[in-house]
């Protein structure tokens, strides 16, 4: 199975379609006047897919198990043909596609196996996906500028030679997955003079994207935040609450974390922890989707 654990939650939905064609006008009959001799033919099929929407991991081996807030069956006939529709909605991980064309799969074999003693030249077609919607994929605005970011490390070790980077370079990374590239990249200690002045540099600079990485937990020397909070016109707390609520899925001391974001200007500014893997689930809670606020700052000018 796919690993889904980085993924976040959103509203997923799915329809699909599938067509059963009857040779004859008198199976249509039957069926609307109730009288195929296996029952009622729309209701037993419609019942039979839900069930086979709900238990889709249990037949496709690669589908995870998934929460099925809403799903529907619903049928209309054209001619001699029955349109089968099924429409699946979750709060998950992952897309309900499978689910949904399984549901229309398992309604047009029950469908079938309804009709084919009065029947012999049924057929099944057409099996395919109408739509989905939901995931990141929905998410990822279309900017009309490339974007000049920087990524800035805060720490007094690594500035000093004795330690390595790497949540700047995991940083560096996911942003060019969101096609997001780095035009900037700077280790400095955790003093607030220094952090200060490169963030006033970047922002004179007219960069657009100004990612910190270190200097937000509880020992003496992080100060990144005591840093940053003065600088910002506007802070965005509810940057800095997705991030940890989604690290704290995955890491329970993500609670601790003290990540800020804002905009000084038109620069949006995220101050993430220094760790990789908090980087890198910071990052995953917050992009592509953080972008769209380079669509709602147009009107903004950039700070002097």
């Amino acid at each position: 199975m796919v690993d889904i654990t980085n993924k976040i939650v959103t509203h997923r939905s799915a329809i699909a379609e599938a067509i059963v064609a009857v040779s004859k006008q008198e199976t249509i009959d039957a069926i609307l006047n109730k009288t195929v001799p296996k029952g009622d033919v729309f209701e037993a099929s419609r019942v039979a897919g839900l069930f086979g929407i709900k238990r889709t991991s249990d037949m496709i081996p690669d589908c995870h198990p998934l929460p099925v807030e809403y799903a529907a069956v619903r049928h209309r006939i054209e001619g001699l043909q029955i349109i089968i529709e099924t429409e699946v909605h979750t709060l998950y991980k992952t897309g309900v596609e499978v689910e949904a064309m399984h549901g229309a799969s398992v309604t047009a074999l029950t469908i079938y196996d309804m009709l084919k003693p009065i029947d012999k030249g049924i057929e099944i077609k057409n099996i395919r996906l109408v739509s989905k919607k939901g995931g990141k994929s929905q998410y990822a605005d279309i900017l009309h500028k490339k974007l000049k970011s920087a990524v800035v490390v805060c720490s007094d070790s690594i500035s000093a030679g004795k330690k390595q980077d790497f949540a700047g370079k995991a940083i560096i990374a996911k942003l060019e997955k969101v096609n997001v590239d780095t035009e900037d990249y700077t280790i400095i200690p955790d003093e607030i003079p220094v952090i200060q002045a490169k963030v006033q540099t970047l922002c004179d600079d007219k960069f657009d994207l100004i990612i910190i990485t270190g200097g937000t937990g509880l020992s003496p020397r992080d100060v990144t935040t005591e840093a940053i909070r003065p600088m910002l016109d506007r802070e965005i707390p509810g940057i800095a609450e997705a991030a940890r609520q989604y690290g704290q899925q995955h890491m329970p001391y993500a609670m601790l974390s003290r990540s800020i974001a804002g905009l000084k200007g038109k620069t949006l500014i995220l101050a993430l922890p220094g760790s990789t893997r908090g980087a890198e689930e910071s990052m995953d809670a917050l992009f592509p989707y953080i972008l769209h606020i380079f669509k709602v700052a147009e009107g903004m000018p950039h700070s002097d």
